[in-house]
């Protein structure tokens, strides 16, 4: 096999709250500079709290990860794969600091979540 085109592989997402007391928190994050009060933000929490405080987002993502390196494992090609949010963690600076810090410098990123960015 050549010598692959990219060292590492970045999955990109939204994320999202991985229990209750995260739900406030994230929608913080998701908020901020915006000005949206805390009844608003008390009224969206209300539905993750239905769902146990857990978006399904984070979720989701491991489990492409884990069929990805699966499927590329069958291929013989070994490439570590990050994941960072924008808006909860694991964070997108966090992994793109990790995978910097592991020497990886021509990461493939895969977007899984559409939404405006810096």
């Amino acid at each position: 096999m050549t010598t692959p085109q990219y060292d590492a592989i970045l999955f990109a997402s939204f994320g999202g709250p991985e229990g209750q007391e995260d739900v406030i928190p994230f929608l913080r994050n998701v908020t901020a500079g915006r000005g949206v009060p805390d009844a608003r933000l008390e009224e969206v929490a209300g539905h993750y709290r239905a769902l146990g405080g857990r978006s399904p987002i984070n979720a989701q993502n491991r489990e492409l990860i884990a069929a990805l390196q699966e499927e590329l494992a069958s291929r013989d090609v070994h490439l570590p794969i990050y994941f960072g949010n924008r808006n909860w963690a694991p964070y997108t600076a966090e992994a793109l600091q990790a995978l910097h810090a592991d020497g990886h410098r021509r990461a493939l990123a895969l977007i899984t979540s559409a939404y405006s960015s810096y």
